[in-house]
């Protein structure tokens, strides 16, 4: 392990390996975990990065923050298919789609990589509780993570968080407080909570871990390319760490010389939650200087409204991490209404057999209409995060994909209603 220290993301104020805060305790801004490069650079190769014993995201300990590796849950975590869809990728004109499930993960959630990270660090200082805030995915992931150890887990939640997730999240066995008002009002008291018992705080966006365990979906997607990286990587963002983690796992690979160049990060929100989309927006207009000075930069807080529940934000707390990568990387930041949200979901199924959440239909929703619109070219190579599995959200597949068909049974009703058929 090469685990320099941190950096913060606003002032770029340097923090020691010891140092045991979440946030930076000059501006309070974001803090990102540091490794020295060079170091790696002399140790790492695209032979020895990978431990061939490991068909999890461990596989690549060598570049996470972490020295015990033997305390990571014995669940699968990462290492999820990467599959091409040329059908899908026609629709839009686009010759070389990928989709990346990572609906496919223990808890059916991207999420799943940030807890795995998050509980070894948890583990590794020896802490007896761990907690976080949800709209579901991710404190549905963190109660499978912990209970696969044994560690109590807490979960606070928004109170119209979706019966699916809360599920989980009871069926786990984690103490879950519902939260009468919005995710950021249940981030907010986890905060207080976490801060007053002491217990670990795996908050997205807020803990630093949490985007070194995402970012392995970068490591993932080129490993899985032969170590060629792709054009442009498109992610659904809510409170923008996932977007900030892909780009992290980039820049980490690219610095030890396993790319040979940096692709394109997209950010893809609904209108309806759109306070990313709408600081990139905004810095582009302005004609903001290059190197952007990031102090000087607010991320443009919403009222969020979209049903896509799990990029539904009023204040991105990893907001400023995800503009940054995607004005750095080049990319696009695209809306779409939550009618195309929709739609997306039995589009990605019945184009490429990958079940959906309506947050991570987003991602493809968004990615059509750039392409539709010439912002991205037909021949670049794409790769599509689907960050959550469609079971998540039953009753918005259902909308989506409408009724069965009615019929008494009997054959000639049968052969009537599917006449259509060859």
């Amino acid at each position: 392990m090469s685990f320099s220290g941190f950096a913060c993301f606003t002032c770029g104020l340097p923090q020691h390996t010891d140092y045991a805060g979440y946030v930076c305790p000059a501006c309070g801004g974001n803090i990102e975990v540091r490794y020295d490069y060079d170091a790696l650079l002399k140790r790492v190769s695209k032979e020895r990065l990978v431990h061939p014993g490991r068909p999890d995201l461990f596989r690549y300990a060598a570049l996470l923050p972490i020295q015990r590796v033997e305390l990571a849950p014995p669940l699968r975590v990462g290492m999820t298919p990467l599959y091409p869809a040329p059908r899908l990728g026609a629709l839009a004109g686009l010759k070389h789609l990928f989709l990346k499930d990572d609906g496919l993960n223990p808890s059916a959630s991207f999420k799943d990589r940030a807890g795995a990270v998050a509980l070894v660090r948890a583990r590794e200082t020896g802490v007896k509780v761990i907690a976080g805030a949800s709209t579901g995915n991710a404190g549905s992931s963190m109660a499978c993570l912990a209970a696969s150890v044994g560690m109590p887990c807490v979960i606070f939640v928004p109170e119209k968080a979706p019966p699916a997730k809360i599920a989980q999240l009871l069926v786990f066995g984690a103490r879950v407080i519902a939260v009468r008002g919005t995710y950021d009002d249940a981030f907010d008291l986890c905060l207080k909570v976490t801060a007053e018992r002491g217990w670990f705080n795996r908050n997205t966006g807020y803990n630093p871990f949490t985007r070194e365990g995402k970012k392995t979906c970068s490591y993932e997607i080129c490993e899985q390319l032969g170590w060629r990286a792709p054009d442009r990587v498109i992610v659904s963002v809510g409170d923008g760490n996932i977007l900030s983690g892909i780009w992290k796992g980039l820049r980490d690979l690219h610095a030890v010389g396993l790319i040979d160049r940096l692709p394109k990060v997209d950010c893809a929100q609904s209108e309806g939650s759109a306070s990313v989309t709408r600081t990139v927006e905004r810095l582009r207009a302005s004609g903001a200087a290059h190197p952007v000075d990031w102090r000087k930069v607010v991320v443009e807080p919403v009222k969020a409204t979209t049903m896509a529940d799990s990029i539904s934000v009023d204040v991105p707390r990893d907001g400023l991490a995800a503009v940054r990568a995607v004005i750095e990387s080049g990319g696009e930041a695209c809306t779409v209404p939550d009618a195309d949200i929709l739609a997306a979901i039995p589009e990605i199924a019945r184009n490429a057999g990958v079940f959906a959440e309506p947050a991570a239909a987003c991602a493809w929703a968004a990615l059509k209409k750039m392409a539709q619109t010439g912002r991205i070219a037909p021949d670049e190579r794409v790769v599509c995060v689907i960050t959550g599995n469609g079971l998540k959200d039953i009753g918005a597949a259902r909308k989506a994909a409408g009724e069965p068909v009615l019929i008494d049974p009997k054959p000639e009703a049968a052969l009537a209603a599917l006449r259509d058929l060859a």
